[in-house]
């Protein structure tokens, strides 16, 4: 059994579906924000020392087993399922897989993470944002060209790459100008919205302001 230790509208949203997409048994504890810094709760430094979400634990794993940072997560996630939704076969789908499942949080997460901290700052934050935005674009433009050539990340096939790519994709949605202009990505975030697992772990996970 996993248990996923969830944070409201966060990162951890990509480990509730990959779990429902592998058919892992798991549950959930949610945690909600502090309403004024937006922080987590001190709480979750019971689990892990750097006291984020998202973090597993395994109860299957010989003494109980905990994983943090969600592309450590997604890959032990993965391998536990027997490389289902892993790295392809072929090898330049393979490659692609991995470099896609680090890009999310190596390069496209910190220019939209450094908006959303501008966008708290007042006075100077508007001229910041307006610095980082052509930053974000560079990454939207490259993501939109590579998904007009295929239907998924790594190549023909869904994989955990595609999960790790939904949440900086949303964000940038909601708040770093994504939209019908690149039709490609936002086609894309529609179709993993329609899948049955993503659905079923929005209704278990609760509310999520950025499906």
């Amino acid at each position: 059994m996993i248990v996923v230790h969830h944070l409201e509208n966060s990162r951890s949203q990509r480990v509730l579906w990959l779990l429902e997409e592998l058919g892992l048994p798991y549950r959930v504890k949610r945690y909600d924000r502090n309403r004024q810094t937006m922080l987590a709760p001190p709480e979750l430094k019971r689990v892990h020392p750097l006291g984020k979400s998202p973090v597993i634990e395994d109860l299957d794993a010989d003494g109980g087993r905990v994983v943090a940072e969600t592309g450590a997560i997604v890959e032990y996630l993965v391998e536990k399922a027997d490389g289902m939704l892993g790295p392809p076969a072929h090898r330049e789908s393979a490659l692609r897989y991995r470099f896609w499942l680090h890009y999310a949080e190596g390069s496209l997460m910190p220019p939209l993470f450094a908006k959303l901290v501008l966008s708290r700052v007042p006075i100077f934050g508007k001229a910041g944002q307006k610095r980082i935005q052509p930053m974000i674009d560079v990454h939207l433009d490259y993501v939109e060209a590579e998904l007009a050539q295929r239907p998924w990340f790594a190549g023909d096939a869904f994989t955990a790459a595609d999960v790790m790519m939904s949440f900086p994709l949303e964000a940038a949605r909601s708040r770093a100008g994504l939209d019908a202009s690149r039709p490609a990505t936002t086609a894309w975030l529609d179709k993993v919205h329609a899948r049955p697992a993503y659905q079923t772990a929005l209704e278990k996970g609760g509310p999520y302001a950025y499906a």
